[in-house]
């Protein structure tokens, strides 16, 4: 078995524990990276549906303001982003460059699409059960957290799923221009160096990393949903 592989990934096989570590690295940048986006886009996508025209505490200038910087933050092209939030990046984590400073900029990057996810997820809750909550003299965080985010929890983790692959896409991109992971190895060693085996097993972790997100998300929606 290891002559076949050494024969089918000559590069690979001499690479293992960098194959690893770089798969750890690409992990460690969504797993992070995910649970921060996560509580401020939920938070975000909540301000966005209650401010909103007709939302519970409609504010037509707040709302107008975070709709803007939503759909300017989520129109910049990622690398792009990147470059502009360096000093930012600096300030929170010490460097721009590596593993850790890539999860600031994910996590910008993240939170606007995230919570507009999270907007469109929850306005598809039920008005006739918001309605019978405020009839039943329920105050705006009780239709919150005991309306919208549990009638709409799976959309939230049908959105959340979404998200999560779209994070694992930037965390390769983040890799391409030095902050590790497997999109990291793709570039340095695989296409720079015209190891191609190292291109495809890259890939095809990242697809495993995709595919078992989705399938964690449709289990819970399955099981939220019944």
């Amino acid at each position: 078995m290891n002559e076949l592989l050494t024969k089918l990934l000559p590069n690979v096989s001499k690479i293992w524990d960098e194959v690893w570590l770089s798969t750890w690295e690409t992990l460690y940048m969504t797993l992070i990276a995910a649970l921060i986006a996560g509580v401020l886009g939920v938070i975000l996508g909540v301000i966005l549906l209650v401010t909103q025209e007709g939302g519970l505490l409609e504010n037509k200038v707040s709302y107008g303001v975070l709709d803007k910087l939503v759909n300017i933050f989520r129109s910049l092209p990622f690398i792009i982003l990147m470059a502009l939030i360096v000093p930012f990046t600096r300030f929170i984590v010490g460097t721009s460059i590596g593993t850790t400073a890539s999860i600031v900029p994910l996590v910008v990057a993240t939170v606007p699409f995230y919570a507009r996810q999270i907007q469109n997820a929850l306005v598809e809750v039920d008005p006739g059960v918001i309605e019978a909550a405020e009839a039943m003299g329920a105050s705006p965080w009780d239709i919150i957290f005991r309306v919208y985010l549990k009638e709409g929890l799976a959309g939230i983790i049908r959105v959340s799923s979404v998200t999560i692959i779209n994070l694992i896409g930037l965390t390769a991109m983040a890799g391409a221009i030095g902050g590790g992971g497997l999109g990291n190895l793709a570039i340095t060693r695989g296409y720079n160096r015209f190891q191609n085996d190292v291109t495809l097993v890259a890939t095809i972790i990242i697809l495993i990393i995709v595919f078992i997100s989705q399938a964690i998300g449709n289990a819970l929606v399955k099981k939220v949903s019944h």
